[in-house]
């Protein structure tokens, strides 16, 4: 007994575009072939490289993804390091000649050191919710925030409004993330850019 022949192009094709691609490639090589050896050129042969390319069309087409950053000037933080808050366990500015792009974000550094160990790692350092307040994202908003209201949770740099805004966040910071980490992608949907 013979196993059933693979088909040439499946669903689960499509959802790869490399794999959509060889595949289609490899059917309208095959069809030209047949077609070819068997004499019978025609519009099949062009309705198919037509179909090839509007899909390849699509698929390559697909809009960038959208960002949502509280910047200032282009800065994040307001200018203080990311990593400091981390290897120095304070907030600590940042000067302009240490600075790295990440994600359509400035982010300025103390010092050399701190500017690599964010190049080598940014998304470890780089604060949450494009740097809004964590609570109010966890309330479907974007909200500015102080500097002063920094915590580390679950290794992410977290910021808040004020203090006051902290302390409720910190009475139940894991509820409170988790909230904001479902209500961040429809504010970056909602307002980013």
């Amino acid at each position: 007994m013979t196993s059933p022949a693979k088909p040439l192009f499946s669903l689960a094709d499509a959802r790869c575009p490399g794999v959509f691609l060889v595949t289609s490639v490899g059917l309208v090589s095959l069809t030209v072939h047949k077609e070819l050896r068997s004499g019978t050129r025609g519009k099949s042969v062009v309705k198919r490289l037509l179909f090839v390319f509007l899909a390849l069309a699509a698929l390559s087409t697909e809009a960038p993804a959208k960002e949502l950053l509280n910047l200032e000037n282009g800065v994040a933080i307001q200018g203080y390091d990311p990593v400091a808050f981390f290897a120095d366990n304070r907030p600590v500015r940042g000067n302009a000649q240490f600075q790295s792009e990440y994600r359509g974000a400035k982010y300025y550094f103390a010092s050399a050191e701190h500017k690599a160990a964010f190049d080598k790692e940014p998304a470890k350092y780089e604060p949450q919710f494009g740097g809004y307040c964590a609570y109010g994202a966890s309330r479907g908003k974007t909200v500015p925030i102080r500097i002063e209201t920094w915590e580390i949770v679950n290794g992410r740099l977290l910021l808040q409004y004020d203090l006051d805004v902290k302390s409720k966040f910190d009475k139940d910071p894991q509820g409170t993330l988790r909230k904001a980490d479902e209500n961040w992608p429809g504010l970056v949907e909602k307002y980013g850019k």
